[in-house]
């Protein structure tokens, strides 16, 4: 399947809202939910030995459901969302990942500062 009749698709499992506010409030904290089951699954994993991958997958699912049904509420294409997200990584990091140039993105905070 392409990202184009994913994004499609996702839109047929929606749920009805009153109102607008609720539909992106819902979806905006549905990611952060299904985000921190990814985090959680990957925790029972690897610190507990408790072998959650298939939840790692399913979980990640639904945090894509999310983003796709956010794309489709701003009518924004994922394939362009994915296109944008990479030139921007590609500019930050145009000879793969550096650890200093990292460091170069943000400003050092030095906490012993006043």
């Amino acid at each position: 399947m392409d990202i184009k009749e994913y994004q499609k698709r996702c839109d047929r499992t929606v749920k009805e809202f009153e109102n607008e506010k609720e539909k992106i409030l819902t979806w905006g904290l549905g990611i952060a939910g299904e985000a921190g089951d990814v985090a959680g699954c990957i925790k029972k994993t690897y610190i507990h030995n408790n072998d959650q991958k298939d939840g790692i997958r399913e979980n990640m699912g639904d945090v894509l459901w999310y983003i796709a049904v956010i794309c489709n509420y701003f009518n924004w294409d994922m394939e362009d969302l994915f296109e944008e997200n990479i030139k921007k990584l590609e500019k930050r990091y145009p000879n793969g990942f550096k650890y200093e140039d990292a460091q170069r993105m943000g400003k050092r905070i030095d906490w012993n500062e006043k």
